[in-house]
């Protein structure tokens, strides 16, 4: 899990996550990882369309954002 947080961060490419918010809601968020430390990544949510932080513990899965194909 922690690899694909750095991988976001490193290529600045879109993840998804399944996240437990504060009010124990669980919600699907994409998101590009701008910043990793100990507990918490700082990353920029393209459902609230601004940088939020996300608590590690919290993240119940990641997935990697698939990418259409136009001709």
């Amino acid at each position: 899990m922690i690899g694909l947080l750095h991988h976001s961060l490193d290529k600045k490419e879109k993840i998804m996550i399944y996240y437990i918010d504060r009010h124990n809601n669980v919600t699907q968020r994409v998101i590009r990882v701008v910043g990793i430390d100990d507990k918490r990544i700082l990353a920029y949510c393209y459902y609230k369309k601004q940088v939020r932080s996300f608590k590690i513990e919290n993240i119940l899965s990641i997935g990697c954002v698939k990418r259409s194909v136009g001709a």
